[in-house]
């Protein structure tokens, strides 16, 4: 097994993997939300992989087993991010034939490794019930907050 950093020359796979991990989240989606996000994960991959964007993909028989998506933000800085660089973990997705093997533990380790060595500060995520065991070994928690995370839907 090789567990490595995507490149420039992997983004048609990050892209596959995007959309794979989208209809397993999603279910479906509809021809129209296709092209958008064609348009502009190909744009964005370009733009931003190894700047302030990191995938780590698993790769068993010149096969994608797993895959983890990193993306990176600079803001002011406070003491819960010191150095002021957040990332949002996203895209955890492993194949079903690769799963419960431990990949997704090593996918994890390794994304965790490239964003201390580039300052960030946090790793915040949204965990799926079944990721949430994952993501507790590694040292993910609840934060205990006297805020309450909100969002308002722009664009649909």
């Amino acid at each position: 097994m090789d567990i490595r950093k995507a490149t420039i020359e992997d983004i048609e796979v990050l892209m596959r993997l995007r959309f794979e991990y989208l209809l397993e989240d999603k279910g479906s989606l509809t021809q129209d939300e296709k092209i958008k996000i064609a348009s502009q994960l190909e744009k964005y991959y370009n733009e931003h992989i190894n700047q302030d964007f990191i995938a780590i993909l698993a790769i068993i028989d010149d096969k994608v087993a797993s895959c983890a998506f990193l993306a990176i933000s600079e803001r002011p800085a406070n003491p819960s991010f010191i150095t002021g660089k957040t990332g949002t973990l996203l895209n955890v997705f492993t194949y079903p034939d690769y799963r419960r093997m431990g990949i997704a533990t090593k996918v994890m380790c390794k994304i965790i490794e490239e964003a201390k060595q580039m300052g960030v500060s946090i790793i915040e995520l949204t965990a799926t019930q079944e990721g949430k065991p994952l993501y507790e070994k590694l040292g993910f928690n609840e934060p205990e907050s006297k805020y309450t995370p909100m969002i308002l839907q722009l664009i649909d």
